[in-house]
């Protein structure tokens, strides 16, 4: 799944939900189960997420919504192979991210 968000410190949860095509109620809840999801909150209580929270969104939407795992098997994935699955997702991300890009030139020749 390609998320496009513009390059910034925070995003809100709207902007979230939108970019992932959720409703900011699985955030919210995902936050919840994920550990790993610790937004910053505002004086108004407001989540700010940083750029690696949504590295981490990424990661537990592609387990979760395309590889269909259960959200405890998504945990347990998380705990045992977290860096080793991670740094295989950003690969297999920044290559689609690519492809995508080749086939736009593709079509405009």
């Amino acid at each position: 799944m390609q998320i496009n968000l513009p390059e910034k410190r925070y995003y809100s949860i709207g902007e979230v939900a939108k970019a992932f095509g959720v409703n900011t109620s699985l955030i919210r809840f995902w936050e919840k189960e994920f550990d790993v999801l610790k937004p910053k909150k505002n004086a108004k209580g407001n989540r700010k997420f940083t750029p690696e929270d949504i590295k981490n969104l990424k990661f537990i939407y592609h387990l979760v919504k395309e590889r269909g795992f259960t959200l405890e098997g998504a945990k347990t994935h998380l705990k045992e192979e977290k860096k080793q699955a991670l740094n295989t997702f950003e690969i297999v991300s920044k290559l689609e991210s690519i492809k995508s890009q080749l086939l736009k030139l593709k079509e405009n020749l």
